[in-house]
């Protein structure tokens, strides 16, 4: 059973852990290194407990931590009506291929209707794999996909221009 839980301030940690995951996952893409503390950061975390607007979600899957989803309204491109954008989404390893990230995808968009933003790196081929199936069911196929953005502001911090999906619910 996969059950999204908003994650409270007193499991930020938890949060941060589980962060740190994602980023050592994400940094065979993006190029990036760790701190001198030996962490990676996540500038944005204290953001989702001090913020209106920001929804961290634990993924747990039969009552275990599987992992979790941000969700909030700061578009990744500027210029298009945007009400949300998915803006982390990690699923550990586990759990990944039996569905468990296209129902946790499922459940966040019955919970926030509207415009969306999805930013995705085009060498991470196992995400780009799984958000066009993900979207492409889950909208009917109603979505924009725009390969490579031409805009800055959608750059990876490796200078890999992001492609970005455009739908909504």
């Amino acid at each position: 059973m996969v059950e999204l839980v908003k994650v409270t301030a007193d499991k930020k940690d938890v949060l941060n852990n589980l962060m740190e995951k994602y980023l050592y996952e994400f940094s065979q893409w993006e190029k990036t290194d760790i701190g001198e503390d030996g962490l990676y950061g996540y500038e944005y975390i204290d953001c989702y407990f001090t913020e209106e607007n920001r929804f961290p979600y634990f993924i747990m899957v039969d009552g275990k931590l599987a992992g979790f989803v941000l969700v909030n309204d700061y578009p990744e491109i500027e210029g298009r009506k945007t009400d949300f954008c998915l803006s982390e989404f990690f699923i550990l390893y586990k759990y990944r291929r039996n569905g468990v990230g296209r129902e946790a995808v499922r459940q966040i968009l019955d919970r926030h209707h509207g415009k969306w933003q999805l930013k995705r790196h085009p060498h991470n081929l196992a995400s780009v794999y799984f958000w066009d199936k993900v979207i492409n069911e889950l909208t009917c196929g109603n979505f924009e996909l725009i390969k490579a953005y031409p805009d800055r502001r959608a750059e990876y911090e490796d200078g890999t221009p992001a492609d970005v999906f455009f739908f909504e619910n």
